[in-house]
């Protein structure tokens, strides 16, 4: 932002030097600076005078501010923030001091990136994180799955009173019905209350393990954050191609350290029996259903079950 000094010494010409001070004028009869002097009775000319800076960036800054443009398209020097003014007695007389304040939607928005940065996300659309999240999305889209949201929110509101649970949810349904929508939502709103999550996408989390093998740093990194977060969802489990190594040594391990600590997450496809029934089964080793009733042993007792009815909301 142009200072009101520099306006004055880029205009040589008197006429133009004549519309400056018209703006001086301007500025010492706005409401703001009236209020300001009425507030601070020992303010006098001088100090005005030498302040014109200040209460030029003031003045311009509010004005701006009371027909707001947006955040992403602000003009103030520094965005989201406008400069407020205040007067202070001194042994040279009255000092006029600026400092700048946040405004309302820099602070919402700084609320909304601090309960963002609380969710991790492994493979899934960050839209879903971050779009936010109305009552009609969540309760009008569709009656047919109002059962299930009304598990969620209660489970929602118990975890805000009472801290977290030792089950988590198993969220089973057709496809599109907006399981991986409602867990979420889920994250979204126990951030706001301080919690950690994480959602991993099952598939192609199961096809990037690959790679971490090259890199065993990252990979015990990732498992690590998928063991400590406070909320972990395991979105479209049993649509990864399952391998023995992911069963065994990564579920069976994330699992295992997470039961009576903290909840765990799953939405499918599948109802439970046919979530063994996928983990009883790999391409290397065949059928092994002692493996896939062991690594239930972690996920069944572990959950409640909640059945997402509704239409395919992905071709909608």
């Amino acid at each position: 932002m142009e200072s009101l000094g520099e306006m004055l010494r880029s205009l040589p010409n008197p006429k133009y030097r004549q519309q400056a001070e018209e703006k001086i004028k301007q500025i010492m009869a706005d409401p703001l600076v009236q209020k300001l002097r009425a507030k601070y009775p020992m303010l006098d000319d001088y100090t005005i005078k030498i302040n014109m800076n200040r209460l030029y960036q003031y003045v311009t800054e509010h004005n701006t501010c009371s027909s707001c443009p947006g955040l992403d398209k602000c003009p103030n020097d520094f965005t989201g923030h406008y400069t407020m003014l205040s007067v202070e007695e001194s042994d040279k007389g009255p000092r006029l001091y600026d400092y700048k304040v946040s405004c309302k939607k820099f602070v919402a928005q700084q609320s909304q990136d601090a309960i963002r940065s609380r969710i991790r996300s492994f493979y899934v659309d960050e839209q879903a994180l971050s779009q936010g999240y109305s009552s009609t999305e969540i309760f009008d889209k569709d009656p047919n799955r109002e059962e299930a949201v009304d598990l969620l929110i209660s489970y929602i509101l118990q975890t805000k009173q009472e801290g977290l649970q030792k089950k988590g949810l198993y969220l089973a349904g057709t496809f599109g019905t907006g399981k991986t929508f409602l867990m979420c939502y889920m994250l979204h709103e126990l951030a706001k209350s301080g919690f950690t999550g994480a959602i991993v996408y099952m598939p192609d989390f199961a096809e990037d393990l690959k790679a971490m093998f090259q890199d065993p740093m990252k990979l015990k990194e990732t498992i690590d954050v998928l063991k400590e977060t406070d909320l972990l969802v395991f979105d479209d489990i049993g649509a990864e191609n399952l391998n023995p190594w992911l069963r065994d040594h990564v579920m069976g391990a994330i699992l295992n350290y997470r039961m009576n600590r903290k909840p765990t997450f799953f939405t499918s496809n599948h109802d439970l029996k046919a979530l063994e029934q996928h983990f009883s089964f790999t391409s290397k080793d065949g059928d092994e259903e002692f493996k896939g009733r062991r690594i239930m042993d972690r996920i069944r007792p572990f959950v409640e079950v909640v059945l997402v009815n509704g239409y395919n909301k992905r071709g909608s």
